[in-house]
């Protein structure tokens, strides 16, 4: 019986190891090299039955208009600059609503933690995959710096059905490329980015003109380095 269970225990750790140095490596590939597709976007190909692969077409972050970097970084993560991958002050919040309400009413996952989800991992929700989340979370954070996470961030968000990535919706939505988006078609585009299979934003509901407004407010705000993302 130990003989077993020793035999398993070693198989654990082995199986461990080779998915942690199986992480490593995919993180370190991709800190150069754009995904060729994210697990969301084969999960969204199967479900519409589509067996054509997702396309989008990736932009560096000086290609991508700074209005949508402030905007992505006031309506998502305010605090995306100065953490290191976790916004402990808004996991305190949550938890707090959660004691008061029973539920989760509000979110605490930040720009980093959305890039490694939608580039490694799928969107079911489970307390293996948040593992797992933190995870990668620590390694993008260590190993690409916040300029590549939030370049990735842009580049692979989902933004409608089939649409993927800055540079797509912005075509997609309002005729230009990312690099030409104003403040108030920014404002709109990080303003869905919670619900993009619900609301449009070339069409606003009154939910989304009001947040589009908060979000604008807000990205003056945002400071950027001549780098766009933080400075680093």
């Amino acid at each position: 019986m130990l003989r077993i269970a020793g035999a398993l225990l070693l198989a654990a750790a082995v199986a461990g190891l080779a998915f942690g140095l199986s992480a490593v490596a995919s993180v370190a590939v991709y800190r150069a090299v754009p995904p060729a597709h994210t697990p969301l976007m084969v999960l969204r190909a199967v479900q519409r039955r589509d067996a054509r692969p997702a396309r989008w077409r990736w932009r560096s972050l000086d290609r991508i208009s700074p209005h949508l970097v402030r905007a992505a970084i006031a309506a998502e993560d305010s605090r995306f600059c100065s953490h290191t991958g976790f916004d402990w002050r808004e996991i305190r919040e949550a938890l707090k609503d959660f004691e008061e309400t029973g539920g989760f009413r509000r979110g605490a996952s930040t720009i980093s933690m959305q890039t490694a989800k939608n580039v490694f991992l799928t969107p079911h929700r489970s307390f293996i995959r948040k593992g797992l989340e933190a995870g990668f979370t620590v390694l993008i954070e260590a190993m690409w710096g916040k300029r590549r996470i939030l370049e990735t961030y842009l580049n692979v968000a989902e933004w409608g059905p089939g649409i993927y990535g800055a540079e797509t919706a912005a075509r997609a939505w309002f005729r230009r490329g990312a690099a030409r988006l104003t403040p108030d078609q920014a404002a709109l585009l990080a303003s869905t980015l919670p619900g993009p299979l619900r609301w449009r934003p070339d069409r606003p509901n009154a939910r989304i003109r009001r947040k589009a407004r908060i979000v604008r407010e807000r990205m003056r705000l945002v400071k950027l380095e001549k780098d766009r993302a933080c400075g680093g």
